[in-house]
C-alpha cells in the first residue's frame, strides 16, 4: 500500500515505515505517443526550500502561497512569478499553507499555530494536538483539523481561541493532509469516512454523512479517511476515502449523493461534468459528477507514483514520482502534454490561477506552466 509509510498510531503517533516502493513494485509502463498534441511551456520557477510535509498551496487572488520545511512562507504573483513577501517563522513547518489572501497560516514542528499577516508575523498559539493538515483560514477565523479529530477555532485578528470540538477517533489516523474546508456558512470536516458540517461560529454538527463503509480483517485495512483536496462543484463537495472510495455528497442538505467503492490514497479533482483520481496503481478514472457512473479510465501512466490531479480547462493534470507533469483530455483521458519539472516527487495537487498552473516539488521547486 502506498501510502502505509503515512499511518499514525493514536495519540503517540507512530509513524509506520512500511511502503509499497520496493522491488516487488511493477515497472511504470512506458509513455504512450501523444498523438494529438497540444503547446504549453515553463513560464517561471521559483526555489523555497525542501517540502517534507503534505503541502497545500493557496490560491488567492491571482497570488500562490506556499511553505517550505525550514520555516520559509513566501507568495509569489500567479501570473510572473514576482515574489510579494517572503517570512520565516523560526520552526519548522509541518503542516500548511493556509491562506485568505491577507493572513497566512502554517503549524510548525513544536506544535505552535503561526499567522501572519501580509507576511508579517502576527501571533503564535501553541495547538495541543498533532496536526497535518493545512489549517483553514476563512471568514477572519484561522481553523485547525488535529489527527486525534480535534478542530479548533482561532480568532485571526488576535489569536483568541473560540471553541474547540473532538469527535470519538479510530485507533489509527493519516499523517496526509485531510479534509478542512469551507462551503458557504458551513465548515466541511473530515471525520474518518465521514465528512461532517459544522457550524463555524461554535462547532457544532449540522450534519454527518458517511462516504466509505471501512472494510478489512485489521485496524490498518479498515482506515478509509476522507484525505484531500476534495472538489467543490455547485452545491456538491465530492472526496475520496483512503484505499476505499470515492464519493460526492450535497453540502447543502448533507446527504449522500453517490459513493463507488475504488482503491486510491490521493484526493480527487474535477468540474461539473466528471470527477479524475488515481488508485493505488495509478490507473485514472473520470466518474460523472451527477452519477459516479465511469465516464473512462486510462492505464497511460500505470505505477508511475501519481500525485493528487487538478482540473484545468478541458484537461486533467497529475505529476508523476519524477516530476513529471502530464495534461490528459478531460473528455476521454488522452495524453495531449508532457512536460518536466526538477526530477522529485510532488508535494502538493497542482493549483490553478488563471491560466497559470503551478508545480511544487519536494526538492523545493516552483514551476508554473502555461498550455496553449
Amino acid at each position: 500500500m502506498r501510502a502505509a509509510c503515512r499511518l499514525l498510531a493514536g495519540a503517540l503517533a507512530l509513524a509506520l515505515v512500511a511502503c509499497s516502493s520496493g522491488p516487488d513494485r511493477p515497472k511504470p509502463k512506458p509513455f504512450e505517443a501523444i498523438a494529438a498534441p497540444i503547446a504549453g511551456k515553463q513560464v517561471w520557477s521559483q526555489r523555497i526550500g525542501s517540502i517534507d510535509f503534505p503541502l497545500a498551496v493557496a490560491v488567492r487572488e491571482g497570488v500562490f502561497t506556499v511553505a517550505g520545511s525550514d520555516g520559509t512562507v513566501a507568495a509569489f504573483q500567479a501570473d510572473t512569478g514576482r515574489e510579494v513577501w517572503r517570512a520565516s517563522v523560526d520552526g519548522r513547518i509541518v503542516a500548511g499553507v493556509g491562506s485568505d489572501g491577507r493572513f497566512a497560516a502554517v503549524v510548525t514542528r513544536e506544535g505552535e499555530l503561526v499567522v501572519l499577516d501580509g507576511g508579517k508575523l502576527l501571533w503564535r498559539k501553541p495547538v495541543g494536538t498533532k496536526v497535518v493538515t493545512a489549517p483553514l483560514v476563512a471568514g477572519e477565523r484561522i481553523f485547525v483539523l488535529g489527527v486525534d479529530r480535534r478542530v479548533i477555532a482561532w480568532d485571526a485578528l488576535d489569536g483568541r481561541k473560540l471553541w474547540q470540538q473532538q469527535r470519538p477517533g479510530e485507533p489509527l489516523t493519516l499523517a496526509q493532509g485531510g479534509v478542512l474546508a469551507a462551503f458557504k456558512n458551513t465548515l466541511l470536516v473530515g471525520q474518518g469516512p465521514r465528512l461532517a458540517g459544522l457550524d463555524p461560529l461554535n462547532g457544532s454538527v449540522r450534519w454527518e454523512v458517511p462516504v466509505a463503509s471501512p472494510r478489512g480483517t485489521n485496524e490498518v485495512e479498515r482506515l478509509a479517511d476522507l484525505v484531500a483536496p476534495l472538489l467543490r462543484q455547485g452545491d456538491s463537495v465530492c472526496v475520496r476515502a483512503f484505499q476505499s472510495a470515492v464519493g460526492c455528497v450535497n453540502a447543502e442538505r448533507g446527504n449522500l449523493q453517490w459513493s463507488k467503492n475504488v482503491g486510491g490514497t490521493e484526493g480527487i479533482a474535477g468540474n461539473e461534468q466528471v470527477v479524475v483520481g488515481a488508485d493505488a496503481s495509478d490507473r485514472i478514472t473520470a466518474w460523472r459528477t451527477a452519477s459516479g457512473d465511469v465516464a473512462w479510465s486510462s492505464e497511460s501512466l500505470l505505477y508511475r507514483n501519481l500525485g493528487a490531479p487538478q482540473v484545468a480547462g478541458p484537461t486533467a493534470v497529475f505529476v508523476d514520482g519524477e516530476g513529471t507533469v502530464h495534461w490528459l483530455s478531460l473528455d476521454k483521458g488522452e495524453p495531449l502534454l508532457r512536460l518536466t519539472t526538477d526530477g522529485s516527487a510532488p508535494a502538493a495537487a497542482p493549483m490553478v490561477s488563471g491560466t497559470t498552473l503551478l508545480v511544487a516539488t519536494r526538492n523545493g521547486g516552483l514551476y508554473a506552466f502555461r498550455p496553449e
